[in-house]
């Protein structure tokens, strides 16, 4: 972009950044703008009262002009380096009134110049031997509120006279200096180090500018409560009016003025001053004539006398008469005079003559215009500043607390020159005395009502809404020191206002506030008012203006919108806010030429320059102010005029009264900024590189003129239509719906637009630096997009809907007598004319985006092809051409759309016509008839955008027609008939619930109609309408349809996939009555995982169901939830519960609580299950058979008894066995559920036998007929006797218990029947089922996400299993058991609940502890037959494993069979680890009870044997002394083992054995007691002889010992459940001999004697 290349002899002048300055006053050859000639370009230039700072790129930073701190002097075309600020990157300066200030990139601020105020914040301490800072230095903000305390980061900076303010990154304002222009809550002056702005804490502050003595805040608004969008334009043509009448106005002032002070201040308390001494330095430079650098040309000090002048002005305003105003002065505060012969306007005004000016003038005021022709000195608004009250503000409490308006009075006059007490006094304010104040105030608003010249209405609008403005907390007020007042003027602030706030969508907040505080004696605060503010205040009538910059000049405010309108307010005595009004104390639009859209503003000492789009590309400059430099006679009189006095200032010779152009502008390139300060104006200009530069400022320029349009239209147009009364009756029903949605979308492109025009406005301050790729434009392509559709559909609609029509006729009801008004409205390419063209206007703002992508295209073309700024510029052009051309088709069809109806209106037509519907094309030509149509029929076919409809009988002439239907086209598929042996040209058309063939005339018809027809539905289910080939597009799509014909879906709407007019996919079908369902469908048909709901109107609750559907009934596995409570889990087929399901009934506090888990046929329960009759504390265990308990069965009841026998339609009848929890038993024959009727023999506990008759039931008594035997003691067991109370007689056998639950395991892999099925379907099924889990289960963890996709591999299944890859396979049904998707997974979930679900609860029975042990094992068996099935390869149970191919036979070995040369495979080594432990805690605690007498006995004797030590341990177990130990180890220490010692001997192989308790399977078991042997023999090895082996007699008594000291609990549950579980192979191994000696020593234990 830049030209970088630089000779070796003279550097190549810069193209960018070129710098401009101008005085604004003096003689005529020093009014011409100078170019300042510069290395660098500059980025930034700043200017104070008589010096400046420019930034230049690189971060340096250069002063020129009056450096009173240096005592040096610097032309401005040769600028000193700042040299103490290299290397800091500096990235913005501010020049103050007297200082001078620079931000570095990091957000640290350097300070220097004058610090009497304190305004470079540097501490006292530091500033008490001089009152200058010389060089910059670092100044720390600080905030002390957060722990620690943080430093903050500064994003801008602005400075004033006396003052500083500071912007963080976190949107807060800090200050510094003195006076109330800081906004803080301190009695204590000067501020030495930055404070925060407590009154703007929690606001977002966007730009900050200091004025001479006050301060400006650009603060983002709050969100609005109840914001109606229908009444901004309303409320915001109300806050642009500049004058309310004296009705309003009398009607604001009733506001009762006698709570708050003008202030904020709390009047219930006195005001004290207290003084801050500090050393003031004069501000001295010598000049031609001895005149100090102290004085500006003519002008003065103030006199000593401030002291007597308060006293006066006090007494004045106690005098004075209530409601009598002060004839010798006009309330906008000029002294009345004669009235002028002439006005001696400025030859470059604007207005033609002074005749037109005094007109105009005429008619804002009764009265004519009085002006004296007083020459005044340069600094005219230094005087003014001067000798109004709030001089002193310093020192003592503003004089502005007693006036409000220019008040001028003889005796003050007089007074003027009296002495006074010192430049040091204080002065306390009284409450009476601001009571006066306040009335005197009321008294003279009252006597404004004839005034003229004045802001008499916007005072008076502004007099209650002062009240209603003041803080919400009011403050103390700051004690306001006195100080020797100089003639010097503040500059403008900063020359640069930085970019405000982006929104949180990044676009710029257009929703902002200007609060202002400091003094007010020129009006400057913008309050309606002249009184001082010492805290923040919002100016009510700027909020809702969008403003986006605030300028401060020395006494004048200007704040400029984003519809490039100037608010200027404060001071006017040289013509500076570009109006004739003086003083203004509320806001004003200033007068600009027609044509022109000022974009920056600055506002210097008695000035303001503007930056402004004029006729073409290149920006031009409008200026504000005096422009003539005093001659010698001017300056002769005014200063007599300083003898005299005269407390207010008198009026430029000449100035302008509005913005004129400089037209020395032309020549200075593209301005992209200005600056304004003291009697200065300086600009900032590029060249147009590559034409780069004014591309940027024509899409800026062009967005303002758009947005300026838009603005007018909803102002001017939109706002006054939809405010119309009776718009309703004109526009009809849906016409007045588009119409407001037409306004909403107006206003959000509108919004859009004054976002972009302002965001570029503040790129192009900032163009040498920003990056052309961060245009709003290319980075928010979709916010673009998606409005201007929205507007475009909104037209569309509107006009289809023949809603123009109408709104051209209510528009010339409303604009008939508006028409001059309306020209405002006019196109840029149409000439003015009477009528306003509404549908040219409201389509107009389309062609914008034409505009977008051609100066897309220009910036483009400036870069390299291979640039990243040329591919991003490239293809945001491609986005908006292909956008813009785009929605000028949209706009084409609803035009020809709006004349088809037109042509075919009617009754019969209305009910078709729609606002979003588009007519594609229609056969009222008979291009296209139905096949086989009778001869009379009549057929015309109509296809618009979103349908197609066929209508017969019709008269396409006459728009009639008999009937009709209309083809939704999501749900049309279009196949072209390729069989040309008919000679038809036929289409044909499928939809959800018919199918039918187009006939076309012609081959050209058929494909006229076949592309239309694609790209309509191709364009409706959101492609591009390119038309895709024939046949082909859409065939699966998206779609909702509501059925109309008969049959399970009659009247149901479905949302979902289809696939050829036939639902197939997921979806969700609704039917009127309320059912639902929502899942996946095949062929038209529910079919795989859906979720449904279906009413239950007895119950008033519905049923839902969630599991699997076959051919559209319920099918497979799922979970059923009935409307009365019950909850099924399990499968289902053909719609009923067939298979392995669970039934709950009830709660688990209910009346009838129950749980029946197990097998179903045909939703009944029928074959083998558990029923747990909760509520009678019964438990089930047996066949059943058509919902009745039938065949064998268990039952256990909660008071422990239990039964054995054969049941019959729910009742047990037979022979059958109970046992008591005693050990009575009972064996004969039941009746009528579980009452004994019958032959039987009744077992004691003691052995005694009762033989015979009984009948009765158990728990209420038994009538007995029969013997009574009692066995000898020596007789011997009868055998037979015994057989006859053998437990499980009667129980199903365990291979038979739970088929149902391995047959669901099958079917899930595919397979008919156990081990019936194609291997590799199963693997796939398995495959699938985890993909389709993994896919729409979207909470998995990255653990369970790598299972599932290490699962979705399918192993190789087919090899022959080897030691080698026998571990993949144990791994892989790890994995696939602990994923409960897995089919084995699934099986082993199931099978643990089955299990817990028989043996807990009532369950925990210890005479079920056999069929526990034996269901394990049938687990085991059929498990395996499952995996050998998906594993052929693996050996029988207990067969061996071969070693692999080519390898060493003894390469691998089982850990189990360490040693040995090959593996054996069992279901137990494999499987059992995978299950039991999962079923340990139910079948352990049978263990438990079937062992807790034996248990008891054990631990008894651990006890008691345990209080031993352990030398006596040893000898009473005999183990032979050299096996005791003589050392321990305690901590690594060795200690030597005594007589009293307990729990030394052989630790090591006592902890190892406790750790039997933590394991599950009997393996593991195993593994613990073998490593307790190796670690007993570890520890006897240093005892023994070398070579010696263990034998039974040496080992049982150590063994004896280990396992007393472990003291296991449960030790013969531990046993028991080993010995029932363990693998056949290694019963007689090593570790079988180890089990075999552990059961000894627990046997042992056990009958210990225990005297």
């Amino acid at each position: 972009m830049e030209n970088t290349d630089e000779s070796p002899e003279a550097p190549t002048p810069p193209e960018r950044g070129l710098l401009h300055i101008w005085r604004s006053v003096g003689p005529s050859e020093q009014l011409s703008p100078e170019r300042v000639l510069f290395p660098r370009p500059v980025l930034q230039v700043s200017l104070g009262e008589h010096h400046g700072l420019l930034l230049s790129q690189g971060g340096e930073v250069y002063s020129f002009g009056e450096l009173l701190w240096r005592d040096l002097s610097i032309p401005m075309s040769a600028p000193v380096l700042e040299v103490s600020l290299l290397g800091k990157k500096i990235v913005h300066v501010a020049a103050g009134g007297f200082h001078c200030g620079a931000l570095s990139e990091q957000g640290n601020v350097f300070m220097w110049g004058e610090n009497t105020a304190g305004q470079c914040g540097l501490s006292e301490r530091d500033t008490v031997a001089q009152v200058t800072v010389s060089e910059p230095c670092a100044v720390s903000v600080v905030d002390t509120e957060v722990v620690p305390p943080a430093v903050v980061r500064v994003v801008d900076l602005a400075c004033g006279r006396e003052h500083s303010l500071a912007l963080s990154s976190q949107n807060e304002l800090w200050a510094w200096g003195s006076g109330c222009q800081l906004g803080l809550v301190t009695n204590i002056f000067p501020v030495w180090s930055p404070q925060k702005v407590e009154h703007l804490a929690g606001r977002h502050v966007i730009q900050v500018a200091c004025g001479a003595y006050h301060s400006l805040a650009l603060v983002r608004s709050l969100p609005a409560q109840n914001s109606n969008t229908q009444n901004i334009p309303e409320k915001r043509e109300r806050a642009q009016l500049p004058h309310y009448s004296v009705t309003e106005k009398e009607e604001l002032d009733t506001v009762d003025d006698a709570q708050y002070c003008p202030l904020g201040v709390e009047l219930t308390e006195v005001l004290t001053s207290e003084t801050s001494p500090r050393r003031r330095g004069p501000r001295r430079r010598l000049q031609p004539g001895g005149r100090s650098a102290g004085s500006s040309p003519g002008s003065f000090s103030e006199d000593s006398n401030s002291g007597s002048k308060q006293k006066t002005l006090l007494n004045r305003a106690k005098c004075k008469p209530e409601g009598h105003a002060d004839h010798l002065t006009q309330t906008d505060g000029m002294p009345k005079s004669q009235p002028m012969p002439c006005w001696r306007a400025n030859k470059n005004s604007a207005f033609p003559d002074d005749l037109v000016l005094q007109n105009l003038l005429q008619k804002f005021s009764g009265h004519s215009l009085e002006m004296q022709h007083t020459s005044v000195p340069g600094d005219t608004d230094s005087l003014s500043s001067h000798t109004s009250d709030d001089s002193c503000v310093s020192s003592s409490p503003s004089m502005d607390i007693f006036t409000s308006s220019y008040k001028d009075d003889s005796s003050v006059k007089s007074q003027s020159t009296s002495n006074n007490s010192g430049p040091y006094s204080s002065s306390p304010v009284c409450l009476d005395d601001v009571h006066l104040c306040l009335k005197a105030e009321k008294t003279a608003l009252q006597g404004q009502k004839s005034s003229s010249l004045t802001n008499i209405c916007q005072k008076g609008k502004k007099a209650g809404n002062r009240r209603r403005s003041l803080p919400g907390t009011p403050t103390h007020g700051s004690p306001l020191r006195r100080r020797p007042c100089t003639s010097r003027s503040s500059s403008a602030g900063r020359t640069q206002a930085a970019a405000p706030e982006e929104a949180g969508d990044g676009l710029p907040s257009l929703e902002t506030e200007v609060w202002t505080w400091g003094r007010g004696s020129e009006g400057q605060l913008g309050h309606g008012d002249q009184l001082a503010r010492l805290q923040p205040l919002c100016i009510k009538s700027l909020t809702g203006e969008e403003v986006i910059k605030v300028a401060a000049g020395s006494h004048h405010s200007l704040a400029l919108s984003a519809q490039c309108k100037v608010y200027s307010w404060g001071s006017n005595m040289c013509g500076q806010l570009g109006h004739v009004n003086s003083p203004v104390t509320v806001p004003q639009q200033m007068k600009q030429s027609e044509g022109l859209r000022v974009w920056d503003i600055s506002a210097g000492q008695s000035h303001s320059l503007l930056l402004a789009d004029g006729d073409c590309v290149q920006p031009v400059l409008l200026y504000c102010g005096q422009h003539q430099e005093l001659t010698s006679a001017q300056r002769k009189r005014s200063q007599q005029s300083q003898k005299s006095c005269q407390r207010s200032p008198k009026r430029a010779e000449s100035y302008t009264v509005k913005p004129i152009l400089l037209p020395s502008c032309i020549e200075m390139g593209y301005i992209s900024s200005v600056c304004c300060g003291g009697q200065s104006c300086a600009v900032l200009a590029d060249q147009n590189v590559m034409g780069f530069v004014s591309a940027i400022h024509e899409l800026a320029s062009r967005e303002r003129h758009f947005y300026c349009l838009l603005s007018n239209t909803r102002k001017l147009l939109l706002t006054p239509l939809s405010n119309k009364e009776g718009a309703y009756s004109s526009l009809g029903e849906p016409c007045t719906h588009l119409f407001f949605s037409l306004c909403e979308s107006f206003i959000r492109l509108s919004v859009l637009i004054s976002q972009h025009s302002t965001s570029l406005s503040y790129f192009l301050h900032d163009v040498q630096t920003c990056d052309v790729t961060s245009l709003l434009l290319l980075t928010h392509t979709d916010d673009f997009t998606d409005i201007y559709k929205a507007y475009c559909f909104a037209l569309g609609n509107f006009q289809v809907m023949g809603g123009f029509q109408s709104l051209q006729k209510l528009s010339l009801e409303v604009f008939s007598s508006q028409q001059t008004v309306l020209a405002q409205l006019c196109l840029p390419d149409q000439s003015v004319s009477g009528d306003v063209d509404v549908v040219s206007l409201l389509y107009w703002p389309l062609q914008q985006l034409h505009q977008y992508s051609r100066i897309l295209l220009k910036l483009a073309a400036c870069y390299d092809v291979l640039t990243e700024e040329y591919q991003t510029l490239h293809q945001g052009f491609s986005q908006y051409e292909s956008i813009s051309s785009s929605l000028l088709r949209k706009k084409k069809e609803a035009e020809t759309t709006f004349l088809f109806w037109k042509k075919h209106s009617g009754k019969y037509t209305e009910f078709l016509r729609l606002p979003q519907r588009r007519v594609v094309c229609e056969s009222s030509n008979r291009s296209l008839t139905l096949q086989n149509a009778g001869r009379f029929s009549n057929h015309w076919f109509i296809l618009f955008n979103d349908a197609l409809v066929h209508t017969q009988g019709a008269i396409p002439s006459q728009s009639f027609f008999s009937t009709h239907h209309v083809y939704p086209l999501t749900c049309l598929w279009v196949k072209p008939v390729t069989d040309d042996s008919s000679g038809l040209h036929a289409i044909k058309i499928i939809c959800p619930e018919e199918s039918f063939t187009l006939v076309a005339s012609t081959p050209q018809e058929k494909n006229k109609w076949l592309r239309s027809l694609n790209q309509a539905v191709d364009q409706v289910l959101g492609g591009g309408a390119q038309g895709s080939s024939p046949g082909v597009m859409g065939m699966s799509r998206t779609a909702s349809y509501t059925f109309t014909g008969e049959g399970r879906f009659k009247d149901a709407h479905y949302t979902g996939v289809w696939l050829s007019g036939r639902i197939h996919g997921r979806g969700t079908m609704k039917w009127p009555d309320g059912r639902t369902y929502t899942g996946n469908f095949k062929n038209g048909l529910e079919n795989g995982y859906g979720e449904s709901l279906m009413p239950n109107k007895a119950l008033n609750k519905p049923d839902s169901y969630q599991g699997h559907w076959r051919e559209g009934k319920i099918n497979g596995f799922g979970k059923y939830k009935y409307a009365s409570g019950e909850v099924y889990e399990g499968c289902f087929f053909d719609g009923q519960r067939h298979g392995y399901g669970m039934l709950s009934s009830g709660k688990q506090a209910g009346t009838s609580s129950s749980v029946f888990i197990g097998q179903w046929v045909q939703d009944k329960k029928t074959g083998y299950g558990v029923y747990d009759d909760i509520t009678r504390g019964e438990k089930y265990m047996g066949l059943w058979l058509d919902d009745q308990r039938h065949g064998s069965a268990v039952v256990a009841t909660q008071y422990g008894i239990y039964y054995e026998g054969t049941f019959k339609e729910n009742k047990m009848s037979g022979p059958g066995l109970l046992m008591s929890d005693d050990d009575t038993a009972f064996n004969g024959e039941f009746c009528d559920d579980w009452t004994i009727n019958g032959k039987g023999v009744l077992s004691l506990v003691n052995g005694d036998c009762l033989d015979g008759m009984f009948s009765g039931e158990w728990n209420t008594g038994l009538k007995v007929v029969g013997t009574y035997t009692k066995p000898a003691t020596d007789e011997p067991e009868n055998k037979a006797r015994r057989g006859l109370f053998r437990l499980g007689q009667y129980v199903v056998a365990a291979g038979r218990r739970w088929g149902c639950v391995f047959t669901e395991c099958w079917r899930r892999l595919g397979c008919d029947a156990a081990g019936r099925g194609d291997r590799t379907s199963a693997w796939e099924n398995i495959a699938v089922t985890i993909t389709t889990a993994r896919r729409h289960r979207i909470n998995l963890s990255r653990s369970q996400s790598k299972v599932l996709e290490c699962l979705e591999f399918i192993p190789h299944h087919e090899d022959a299993v080897t030691t080698a890859n026998y571990d993949n396979i144990r791994r892989y049904l790890n994995k696939a058991c602990e994923t409960p998707v897995h089919p084995l997974g699934w099986l082993v979930e199931t099978l643990v609940t089955v299990y817990r679900m028989t043996y807990v609860g009532v369950g925990s029975n210890r005479r079920l502890l056999r069929q526990a042990v034996q269901e394990v094992q049938a687990y085991l068996i059929q498990y395996y037959s499952i995996v050998r099935f998906l594993f052929p390869g693996l050996p029988d149970d207990g067969g061996v494993l071969p070693d692999p191919p080519n390898s060493p036979s003894k390469s691998r070995h089982n850990s189990n069979t360490e040693g040995q040369c090959v593996v054996v495979v069992s279901c137990s080594s494999l499987l059992l680890p995978l299950l039991l432990p999962r079923l340990y805690p139910p079948l352990f605690t049978l263990y438990c009870l079937q062992e807790e007498q034996k248990e008891t006995q054990y631990w008894e004797r651990i006890l008691r044997l345990n209080q031993q030590p352990d030398q006596s341990l040893l000898n009473f177990l005999g183990v032979q002394k050299k096996f005791w130990p003589e050392w321990m180890s305690v901590l690594g220490e060795k200690k030597q083992i005594v007589s009293s010692s307990k729990d030394a001997c052989f630790v090591s192989a006592v902890e190892t054995l406790q750790q039997i308790s933590t394991t599950f399977t009997p393996s593991d078991k195993l593994m613990v007691i073998q490593k307790t042997f190796e670690e007993l023999t570890q520890e006897v090895k240093p005892m023994v002889d070398v070579g010696f082996l263990w034998c039974m007699d040496d080992l049982l008594p150590l063994s004896l010992y280990v396992v007393l000291r472990a003291r296991i609990r449960n030790l013969g549950a531990e046993i028991s459940l080993i010995e029932d579980l363990m693998d056949p192979n290694i019963q007689h191994g090593e570790m079988g001999h180890m089990f075999t000696t552990l059961k000894a020593c627990y046997i042992q234990i056990q009958h210990e004697s225990t005297t």
